[in-house]
């Protein structure tokens, strides 16, 4: 009889034996391979954490002991243990998120996937729990070895030293990977003590022997084993690591090894202060074709072949991080200036080809995106151009440094945004939708936001070219968009798409949008109603033939994927006031909310950004019925009269 049906709640887990845990461990791992390859996801971490999320929640009693996922990606294994075992729509609207999420479960507490913040969430909460005297509850924290290379972290653990009276555990899940293989002097000390001769031919040779002897010498050989771990680590000289933190450590241990797992977690659970439990895993464990993908050992894939691990489906065409990647190579064997700066997503952004290409122009500094633009800053001050590749939300947790070290330093580092605007299945967290209003309040900065794959190209060169600010070029996740030329290119760059007639309406497409600008433009055309069509490319700063162009037009419309309040559209409106232009403004963007996961498509309906909606609201306002109302023409009265007997 299967195991994985019967478990509803964590505490299914107390009734089954050692062995039958062990079972429900190849269960979870089946179950994970055979789903996640029919939706896609983030299948290597998972594979990687099953016997540890098994144990915790053995140990400890989630909800009243939180356990917090840093990041919520390795979370896949504590929904089916927490009752939530249909993955058929897993990061699809209506299914499961990909991360922790409170809605679904009282098990779930930290949303955001952003890696770094969890041991400050677990100092938080364990203080709380001893000042309002709730000793019996515990707070633990799975923390991944990559996400040590955030400052926070360390931030968090300088504090929970300070204080040392409340039951809280730090599992370090070390796989010696964050996305690809963990970085920095970090890194190289954790793979130290992960390689130690010392303790795997120890740790081998004893497991062999024991597992001769039988269940007896099993048992005394978990004793003994518990009992040398604190020689073990001395002797790989690992507890150095964490002598001046004050904080008792175990380990390492065996990740996969379920009895030493749970025997581990109840020392840490009884000790009654903080502990680190170090916990070296694998990821991709149990699935071959995950171990063979040395990249990232399918840390997130699309819908894959659960047998052999190939991707199935997809539509062939290049996507955004490619051209970019391309065209950065292109640029680095121009100039020598150029390097590249990453956070830990190497790959992801695009950076894996100019790092084969010129590798000693390449730094990843981790999950440490503060650190990446304030260093970047110093490398521009020293003759370099720096280009910067983060995830757009990303960006988020390093605007001071934008601020302050580059910007108020002139310094020209170009930053590129992966996955801007919505990102669809991966929820609130991960769109990109923040960066536009966030970033055009730095003053100096230049935005720009490519249409399609020439004007990437073009745009990055440009960006490349500044030396005395920064620059950024944002990009969606997916597939390029086809080219969208321009029929006229004026003096200060901007692009004009189409020209319809009479110039009723301007249409300002921010980078991908232009393209819905162009469909909503044929629609307004078929009812008479004429629509100008214009790409700034650069959105910030607002170039001076947008203003000229509003100023000749009834109703000016802005159409952009990110954020409504403070966006692009905002800023528009308010260089058209000041050049005392009064033309009414109709600013369209995403509400300012957390947008759930669903498809970009799906998110983008519900926003109103098709092209049937736009341009159906768009001829109300020049109607005068709808709210902004176009300005009125000299034949206004004759065009309504003339629209209204066609409609009839």
């Amino acid at each position: 009889m299967a195991l994985l049906p019967t478990i509803r709640s964590p505490r299914d887990l107390d009734a089954l034996t050692t062995d039958q845990l062990c079972e429900l461990a190849e269960e979870v791992r089946a179950f994970l391979v055979e789903n996640v390859a029919r939706t896609g996801g983030h299948l290597g971490p998972n594979l990687g954490v099953v016997e540890l999320t098994i144990a915790l929640h053995r140990v400890f009693s989630s909800p009243d002991d939180p356990i917090i996922f840093d990041t919520g990606h390795q979370s896949y294994v504590h929904k089916l243990l927490t009752g939530r075992q249909d993955f058929s729509q897993l990061r699809s609207r209506g299914g499961l998120a990909g991360y922790p999420q409170r809605s679904e479960s009282e098990h779930d507490v930290v949303e955001s996937s952003h890696a770094s913040s969890s041991l400050s969430w677990a100092d938080g909460i364990s203080r709380a729990f001893a000042r309002t005297g709730r000793r019996d509850r515990h707070v633990v924290a799975v923390v991944g070895d990559g996400s040590l290379t955030g400052g926070m972290t360390w931030e968090a653990l300088n504090n929970i030293s300070d204080d040392n009276d409340r039951n809280l555990v730090i599992v370090v899940n070390d796989n010696g990977r964050s996305y690809a293989p963990t970085i920095g002097g970090m890194a190289r000390y954790l793979n130290r003590v992960r390689t130690a001769s010392s303790y795997e031919t120890l740790r081998k040779r004893s497991d062999r022997i024991s597992s001769r002897l039988g269940p007896a010498a099993r048992a005394f050989y978990r004793g003994v084993r518990g009992g040398t771990r604190g020689f073990l680590s001395r002797f790989t000289n690992n507890e150095a690591l964490y002598s001046n933190l004050d904080i008792k450590y175990l380990g390492p241990i065996d990740g996969h090894d379920l009895p030493m797992l749970i025997e581990t977690l109840e020392l840490a659970k009884e000790h009654g202060a903080p502990v680190i439990v170090h916990a070296i895993t694998e990821k991709g464990r149990g699935y071959e074709p995950a171990l063979r993908d040395v990249a990232d050992q399918f840390h997130a894939v699309g819908k894959i072949d659960p047998v052999s691990g190939e991707p199935v489906g997809g539509s062939g065409a290049s996507a955004w991080t490619d051209v970019f990647a391309q065209e950065l190579v292109e640029v680095g064997s121009e100039r020598e200036d150029v390097i590249a700066i990453t956070a830990a997503m190497l790959r992801p952004t695009g950076l894996q080809p100019f790092a084969e290409r010129f590798p000693q122009r390449v730094y990843d500094v981790g999950i440490a995106e503060q650190h990446a633009v304030a260093s970047a800053a110093g490398l521009a001050f020293g003759g370099l151009h720096p280009v910067v590749a983060v995830y757009a939300t990303f960006m988020n947790r390093a605007f001071d440094q934008v601020m302050m070290d580059v910007a108020l330093h002139r310094a020209g580092v170009t930053f590129v945004l992966d996955r801007a605007g919505v990102t669809g299945p991966d929820g609130p967290s991960h769109h990109g939708v923040w960066d536009l209003a966030m970033l055009q309040l730095v003053p100096n900065i230049r935005i720009a936001a490519p249409r399609d794959a020439e004007r990437l190209r073009e745009e990055f060169r440009e960006a490349v070219a500044v030396s005395d600010a920064p620059t950024v070029v944002r990009f969606p996740k997916g597939s390029v968009l086809p080219d969208l030329p321009a029929v006229e290119r004026l003096e200060d760059g901007v692009d004009v798409l189409a020209r319809g007639g009479a110039e009723d309406v301007l249409l300002i497409g921010i980078g991908p949008m232009a393209h819905i600008a162009m469909d909503v433009a044929t629609r307004l055309r078929a009812q008479g109603i004429g629509a100008t069509v214009i790409d700034p490319r650069w959105a910030i700063p607002v170039q001076p033939s947008v203003i000229d162009l509003a100023a000749a037009h009834r109703l000016v419309i802005t159409i952009e994927d990110g954020i409504r309040v403070g966006g692009i559209g905002t800023r528009v409106r308010q260089v058209l006031r000041e050049a005392g232009v009064d033309t009414a403004v109709d600013e369209l963007g995403l509400p300012d909310e957390f947008i759930a996961h669903a498809t970009r498509e799906q998110i983008l309906e519900d926003a109103g950004l098709v092209a049937s909606k736009i341009a159906q609201d768009v001829v109300a306002q020049v109607l005068g019925t709808r709210i902004p109302i176009a300005r009125r023409a000299e034949n206004s009265a004759d065009f309504v009269a003339e629209f209204a007997e066609r409609r009839d």
